[in-house]
């Protein structure tokens, strides 16, 4: 290992020790910034989801932060929107996450999540002087397709019952597949069936002309119901597009979602701070979305993401933070739809950003490298990178969950936790114990 990279990033490093002043410099160096990305190296890692959470809380309670939009599904995440605003029938944030039901569950239905739900409540409607702007939790992502364009109808039957019959029978293109987005998308590309892409537009279209006369009935509360059901509308456009180009590419597929969530993004900003100071916004997804994409291999392939799209839309206002880890549990699946696992995170591969900070500071730590000449010149190096989202295959590890990427270039902050264990979902079933993993030299020995 290069003496120099280890020297220096020791010399940067902040040690973490479990303390509230562990952000400090995170928070110094988010400034005046209206968007802080925060990620994650997979979906099942508690630490990644508890820091992520006691940040969010610094930075919502010290620089007035009031969005927190995160991977998610629109009509799931602003179920629980309700409840940590105080305008739900849920009593419990458990019940708020109920509208998490589609695969995995356990990446928002899970114990660090509902802690951070009740925390958020209680900050909206106790901890707030009267009259503050109340933090609100939205989803950003597009796999909705159903639940959404059942929300606009839900919508336009109070508001509008001939619209709402309109909207019934647009929407009804997809009712020969029933719940089964995929199942559309693959026999509208491939011909088999015709496509619903007009449809989904004519709707999205009609209801934005009647966005007047619907959102000025009964001032803010009729705006934010009808800025709800707007977005499930752009959405169910979206999907739609989305499941059609699934399966003609995976690149295509990649970058039309990662592109929903930034226009998802820019409409919350754009209404939330129409009534006042312009909303900050903080935002939680893999880092393989928030990390900058020209950083990495994925810029080889013409894919784009999340965080590269916002620095450039707002340059000079977003920090974008990662996270790293060595070893331990995370909780994941073995296959697309199966049940959730506890598995062991294999030590990270020889000629990883991983292996570097494993050999550097144990047991974790923090290291800024926006403004730091000495880390950005090490880190800016190309390096491998593991990355696991809600499958995690460790049989196949170097060609599943690797890629190459220039870390100071990705990300402003790492935060590199050594070993780290599976999050805790809230919805518990009998799991494997956690195996011993077979030695990578099997079978030959070598």
């Amino acid at each position: 290992m290069n003496e120099d990279v280890v020297s220096i990033i020791k010399k940067y490093a902040h040690r973490l020790t479990g303390s509230p002043e562990d952000y400090d410099s995170i928070v110094a160096m988010v400034g005046d910034a209206q968007f802080v990305f925060i990620g994650e190296a997979s979906h099942g890692t508690h630490e990644f989801y508890h820091m992520r959470c006691e940040l969010s809380k610094r930075l919502i309670q010290e620089k007035g932060f009031t969005i927190v939009a995160v991977e998610a599904d629109w009509p799931d995440a602003y179920r629980v929107n309700r409840y940590v605003r105080g305008d739900s029938h849920d009593t419990t944030p458990r019940e708020a996450l109920g509208g998490f039901e589609r695969f995995p569950l356990w990446m928002w239905r899970n114990e660090d999540v509902q802690e951070f739900a009740a925390w958020l409540r209680w900050h909206n409607n106790e901890d707030m002087a009267p009259g503050h702007t109340k933090a609100g939790f939205y989803g950003l992502d597009l796999y909705s397709l159903n639940s959404s364009r059942e929300a606009v109808v839900r919508y336009l039957d109070k508001v509008d019952p001939g619209a709402a019959r309109r909207a019934r029978y647009r929407y009804s293109c997809f009712d020969h597949y029933g719940e089964d987005s995929q199942a559309y998308g693959f026999a509208a590309s491939m011909n088999l069936s015709a496509s619903c892409e007009r449809e989904v537009i004519q709707q999205l279209m009609e209801l934005r002309e009647r966005s007047a006369e619907y959102a000025n009935r009964d001032g803010h509360v009729a705006e934010d119901e009808f800025f709800y059901a707007e977005q499930n509308a752009r959405l169910v456009a979206n999907a739609e597009h989305y499941y059609r180009t699934m399966f003609e590419g995976r690149i295509s597929s990649w970058n039309l979602r990662d592109q929903h969530m930034a226009d998802s993004l820019d409409s919350l900003v754009s209404y939330l701070g129409r009534r006042g100071a312009p909303a900050k916004a903080i935002v939680w997804a893999h880092n393989s979305h928030l990390g900058d994409a020209r950083a990495t291999q994925m810029s080889l392939q013409n894919e784009l993401n999340l965080g590269q799209l916002a620095r450039k839309r707002y340059p000079g206002q977003t920090a974008l933070i990662g996270f790293t880890t060595y070893s331990g549990t995370v909780t994941a699946a073995s296959d697309w739809g199966g049940a959730a696992e506890t598995k062991r995170v294999r030590p990270a591969l020889a000629g990883s950003f991983e292996e570097l900070f494993h050999l550097t500071v144990p047991p974790g730590f923090l290291l800024i490298m926006k403004d730091n000449e000495d880390a950005g010149r090490e880190l800016r190096k190309t390096l491998l990178e593991r990355a696991i989202g809600v499958i995690y295959r460790p049989e196949t590890e170097r060609v599943s969950h690797y890629f190459e990427a220039q870390l100071a270039d990705q990300f402003d902050a790492v935060i590199h936790i050594d070993e780290t264990t599976a999050v805790v979902p809230l919805d518990r079933r009998p799991e494997p114990a956690v195996p011993e993993e077979v030695p990578e030299t099997y079978p030959s020995g070598v």
